[in-house]
């Protein structure tokens, strides 16, 4: 990717400035994709496709998904203020019996499926022959599926109180902002480049905290159908 974007700066500038001759109705992409929640450590890779219609030159509404997996450990410090208390006062038994020593630290591994779902407009800069500049508000739905797989008895205890059936699931709404590049390989072909940067609150009855989450993309996009004029 950086050597994509070093390449786009490079372009002579009287090249550069030329605008684009054809710019197609339809969009189309897909890509490898990469989520990043630094707030419960969790990094998830997966795939993204796009799929768009251009209503004017500079204007596109389009439906985006992504798919994406990633691993985690949830630990106490991440869970809100009732479910804390109420979690403490059971180690802080179990300690009293002689089943985990004072020093036992709770840990749950979790593994993580994400999907995100949103649609909406996108305004794009067609004035550079070899790239083409977007913007576009990242508002949307976002499914999450958390599988745990707790490493000791006490862990696998509090599990099967929290989530029964061994996995968690919560839909939510999200929202933020995205925009990227296309560097124009043909009249039809580009190499996209993009990220989006939301906010979501996951989990809520268990998390705490609300969370922010980078999406970077990339991969290949197409547009066809006729010439959109402005």
């Amino acid at each position: 990717m950086r050597r994509l974007l070093t390449a786009v700066l490079l372009i002579p500038a009287s090249q550069a400035i030329a605008q684009q001759d054809y710019v197609g109705r339809y969009d189309l992409y897909a890509g490898f994709t990469y989520l990043d929640s630094p707030h419960i450590n969790l990094q998830e890779r997966g795939v993204q496709a796009q799929a768009g219609v251009r209503m004017r030159r500079w204007l596109t509404l389009g439906f985006d998904f992504s798919n994406s997996t990633g691993n985690t450990d949830i630990t106490p410090n991440l869970l809100p203020d009732p479910l804390l208390l109420q979690l403490s006062k059971q180690l802080t038994e179990l300690v009293g019996l002689g089943v985990i020593p004072p020093t036992y630290s709770l840990v749950v591994p979790i593994h993580s499926e994400t999907q995100t779902y949103a649609a909406g407009p996108q305004v794009s800069y067609h004035g550079l022959k070899y790239a083409t500049l977007f913007l576009r508000p990242s508002i949307g739905a976002i499914h999450e599926t958390a599988t745990p797989h707790p490493t000791d008895p006490v862990a696998a205890g509090v599990v099967q109180q929290l989530a029964p059936s061994g996995k968690k699931k919560d839909w939510t709404g999200f929202y933020g902002f995205g925009g990227g590049v296309d560097v124009n390989v043909t009249k039809h072909i580009a190499i996209r480049m993009q990220a989006d940067f939301v906010y979501d609150h996951l989990f809520s009855d268990l998390l705490k905290d609300g969370r922010y989450t980078t999406r970077l993309s990339v991969g290949p996009a197409i547009q066809f159908g006729r010439n959109v004029g402005e």
